[in-house]
Parts: structure tokens; C-alpha cells; sequence
């Protein structure tokens, strides 16, 4: 199994291994929880309840940190410490080095903190890890969990996956990176039969110990080398998710190389390697003939027939490729996890896609508005941009160190004019201007190139009154048949909450401009 790097070795330490379930020796474990957010907190909670002594760290000293730590201490935290130098170094903890660091995702390998828990031979887990080793409870039943990871569509794919378990018949929850922490989920009364987890490239570099069911890479692409350092620690990390796996490992048939990290895992025997495909599909793989979702892997005479498990139709209601290319992933791991055809095609009946990933806002005067804000890289972007043939195209913010030029030169040809929104759109303008030069570029964010004049009156760093204009200038520029495609290829958050935010802001602006 390739490894990105030595950042976080599974280190020789007794009492930790003895950590493996709920029930395991927990009480008096000294634990530092890095960050006080969603995860952090509830890392910080259940290792509270296990009895563990645990010292939380948060460099934001915002309000709701504030009440978080608040109700940490009622519940019996040794500290909890808020504020710019909180983070620099590894305390004690309750008079003595600590046993463990639990990170939450967002902190990179080089963060101080850790680095210094690495440089004293202090595990590094993550908040999955801390998931896994108490999984099993005595007198529960204990979950199995299908993992999901990828450069994009990993939302998506989860979605479809509880969506499928559940029309099994299988009590089955979407969580981690999704937004519901594991933990909350191991701890909530609902017993449930299967996790469907997504996993984040972030997630995935603090685990040591996962053993899922069945795990899936949906592909990899350059996102956050900033980071990870480059992209080959970045895939490294991603291909962690094969690690362990027991019954299949799905992977994505048409990326070249997305085999070979099923090849180089150090799975347990008997786990079989699963592609999907949105062609035929050869043996051991599920695919698409005509416009039927089959299945030529968990069939018994899978070498001379196939199963339908649905159709291209039940996928949803604009079933573009990448997302016919999720729903077979899906497929695949719930199949992996013994549900019929029948509930594959049910799940995905069922299945009500999340808020702006290809998200219909509007159709006005013949020209469609689409809302993919999730669209955060440039992999993304492109699944988006390929499904329409002519588009006027809002992009750009924060570009998390990605280059743009295979992006605009294989749709450059699909363009009918750019409206460019952020703040650091440099590469963006420049791959723009090389590869597209026939194509209007437009200004949305004063002080960016383009050929829309500035605006004195708005703030760069004003997010929903650049969405304004973009939206303003996008619709001078629209002609009937076109779509226009907020897809920015880049994260939010220079001006912008998140991509939530950035989303809300496009809907909310289209239906005051267009009247709805």
C-alpha cells in the first residue's frame, strides 16, 4: 500500500493497541483533541464519556467555540484552551504527556501542533480512527461500514448509497465528511445495520486501522496540493481507503491508474477488485448497455450475463455522465453488501441529490441556470461543463494551488462568454487567455481582469454583491438554448462562508434578477 509519507507512522504504543472497541481500557487515557469544531467536539465528547482525560485546543476564540468549551468542561474536560497561541505546542495533559493527538481534518501534517506530536512520538489519529476502535460495543450491534473517497462526487455517492441500503431494508445512515460525525452516529440509540462514510483525502491521513466492507476511490485529480504537499501524497492518502478492505474494492474503470491503487493495497483475502464503468462493462464490473445500470460482478453467471439494477432515468433528473458514473459506484458497494437489484434501483428512486451539485435554478427566456457551487476544483467543473454544449461559464475564487489549462482547452469550444468572481483568479485569467482567447472574459470582482469595467462601489471580498453582478453580466450575455453554469473550479472561501454559501448567493440572486 503506498503511503504519502513517514507524517504519521503507527508507532509502537501498548496502550493503544489495546483501544479496539467501546468496551476497550479507555479510562485515564490522556488525549489532546485538536480543534473544537463539528468533528473535534465530538471526538472531544466521546472520549469524555469513555472516561479518557482530554485537554481540547482551538486557535479561534469565536463565541460558539466559547459555549463549545463551556459545555466540554460541564462534561468533564481536563481544559479546553481557545485563542491565537493554543495550537503552537503539545501540552500536558492533567499533569502528564499526553498518549494521543486526535486532529480534526482541516490541520495539514505541518501544523505545529502535530508537528511537534511526530517529532515526540506521539500518535496522530484522526477522528475516524477514534471511530473505528469503538465501533464495536458490547450488547450493539455492530456496523459495517462501505467508504467513500475521490476528488468529486464523493456527496453524491454516499447519498446514494444509504439511499440504496435503506431500500434494502437496512438501517444505514450517511456520515463523516458529509457533515454527521461517525462518532455521533456510534453513539446515537438507532442501531444502525451499515455506515455509508465518506472520507475525505484529509480523513484519510490520520487512519491507521479502518477495515471497511467496501471502500471506493471515484477518481483523483489535482485538489488541494496546498495541503498535501503535491498530488502524489494526495493520491496516496485518497488510495489509504482500500486499506484493509474485506469483500470489494470498487474502483473507477476509466481513469487510468485507478486499478493499480486496488493492486498495491494490502486488503484482507478474499476481497475482489469491482470496477464501474459508463460503457459495457467486462467481467467483474458493473456498467451501463443501453440505457440500463447492470451488474456483471455480483451475479453468479457472470460470465455469460448481467443483472439490471436499474436504469440511466434513476439516477436523476439530469443524469449526466459523472453522475451515472456515481450511481454504479454506489451500486457496487451496496451490492458488495448483499442488497438485490431490485433495491439498487429503488435507492436510486428515492434518492434526493443535495443542494448545489447540478442544481436546476431557473429557466428563463430559453436559457437554463444551473447551480454547482461544489464544483470546488477543477475535476469538477469539468463533469459539469461537459454535460452542456453552450454555456456561459461563472468561475473562479480561491484555486488551492490547481492549474486550469487542461480544463479551459478542452471546453473552450462549449464557451460562450466567462464571468470570473474571486479574488485569486490569476492562473484561471491566464490559461483563459491563452487557450480560449476568442472567448468574452468578464469581471465580476473589481481589480480582476476581464473586460467588464470596475465597480468603486462593491468590495472585492463582498461575495453576494459580486454574485450580483456576475449574475447581471451573465445574463447580458446568454442567448436562448445556452446554459449558464455557476461551476466556480475553486473554493469559496475568500469571499464567501463556504460553498453553501456561495450557492445560496447564485439561487437567491437568479430568482430576484429573473423575477421568480
Amino acid at each position: 500500500m503506498m503511503h504519502a509519507s513517514n507524517d504519521n507512522p503507527v508507532l509502537d504504543n501498548p496502550r493503544l493497541a489495546e483501544l479496539t472497541s467501546w468496551d476497550a481500557p479507555w479510562s485515564g487515557l490522556r488525549a489532546v483533541v485538536a480543534g473544537i469544531g463539528v468533528s473535534g467536539f465530538a471526538a472531544a465528547d466521546t472520549l469524555i464519556e469513555l472516561g479518557a482525560l482530554v485537554t481540547v485546543l482551538d486557535s479561534r476564540d469565536t463565541e460558539r467555540n466559547r459555549q463549545s468549551a463551556d459545555t466540554l468542561k460541564i462534561v468533564g474536560a481536563s481544559d479546553v484552551v481557545l485563542g491565537p497561541g493554543a495550537m503552537t505546542s503539545v501540552p500536558d495533559v492533567a499533569g502528564a504527556r499526553p498518549d494521543v493527538v486526535i486532529t480534526s481534518p482541516g490541520f495539514p501534517p505541518t501544523h505545529p501542533l502535530l508537528a511537534a506530536a511526530r517529532e515526540e512520538g506521539i500518535q496522530i489519529w484522526g477522528d475516524v480512527e477514534l471511530a473505528w476502535r469503538v465501533n464495536r460495543r458490547a450488547g450493539r450491534k455492530t456496523p459495517e461500514w462501505v467508504c467513500i473517497t475521490g476528488t468529486n462526487g464523493k456527496t453524491t455517492t454516499v447519498g446514494m448509497t444509504a439511499s440504496i441500503l435503506q431500500a434494502a431494508g437496512l438501517k444505514a445512515v450517511a456520515v463523516g465528511n458529509v457533515g454527521t460525525p461517525i462518532l455521533d452516529a456510534l453513539r446515537d440509540p438507532v442501531e444502525y445495520d451499515v455506515l455509508a462514510v465518506e472520507l475525505s483525502s484529509f480523513q484519510l491521513h490520520w487512519t491507521h486501522s479502518v477495515s471497511p466492507l467496501a471502500s471506493v476511490v471515484l477518481n483523483v485529480a489535482q485538489d488541494h496540493v496546498d495541503w498535501h504537499g503535491n498530488f502524489e501524497n494526495y493520491r496516496a492518502d485518497k488510495s489509504r481507503v482500500y486499506e484493509n478492505t474485506r469483500v470489494a474494492c470498487v474502483y473507477n474503470a476509466e481513469q487510468d491508474g485507478a486499478e493499480e491503487l486496488v493492486e498495491e493495497a494490502d486488503v484482507l483475502e478474499g476481497c475482489r477488485a469491482v470496477g464501474f464503468t459508463t460503457q459495457t462493462p467486462g467481467l467483474s464490473m458493473v456498467g451501463v448497455v443501453d440505457d440500463l445500470l447492470v451488474d456483471r460482478a455480483f451475479v453468479a453467471e457472470r460470465i455469460t450475463t448481467a443483472a439490471e439494477i436499474g436504469s440511466i432515468e434513476d439516477t436523476g433528473s439530469i443524469p449526466t455522465r459523472h453522475i451515472v458514473a456515481n450511481a454504479l459506484a454506489a451500486a457496487a458497494l451496496a451490492r458488495a453488501a448483499g442488497v438485490s437489484p431490485e433495491a439498487v434501483r429503488d435507492g436510486l428512486r428515492a434518492h434526493r441529490p443535495g443542494e448545489h451539485r447540478i442544481q436546476l435554478v431557473a429557466e428563463s427566456d430559453g436559457v437554463r441556470w444551473i447551480n454547482d457551487s461544489k464544483a470546488t476544483n477543477p475535476h469538477a467543473a469539468q463533469a459539469s461543463l461537459s454535460a452542456f454544449d453552450s454555456v456561459v461559464w461563472i468561475a473562479g475564487g480561491l484555486s488551492k494551488g490547481v492549474t486550469y489549462d487542461t480544463l479551459v482547452e478542452r471546453n473552450a469550444g462549449r464557451l460562450r462568454a466567462v464571468v470570473v468572481i474571486g479574488t485569486d483568479d490569476a492562473a484561471l485569467l491566464d490559461a483563459l487567455s491563452r487557450l480560449a482567447p476568442d472567448v468574452p472574459v468578464l469581471a465580476a470582482t473589481p481589480g480582476q481582469g476581464g473586460t467588464a469595467p470596475d465597480d468603486s462601489g462593491i468590495d472585492p471580498t463582498d461575495g453576494h454583491a459580486v454574485m450580483r453582478r456576475a449574475v447581471r453580466l451573465a445574463r447580458e450575455h446568454a442567448e436562448p438554448k445556452d446554459t449558464v453554469l455557476m461551476a466556480p473550479a475553486a473554493a469559496s472561501m475568500d469571499q464567501f462562508a463556504d460553498y453553501a454559501d456561495r450557492g445560496n448567493a447564485f439561487m437567491h440572486v437568479v430568482h430576484e434578477e429573473l423575477g421568480f
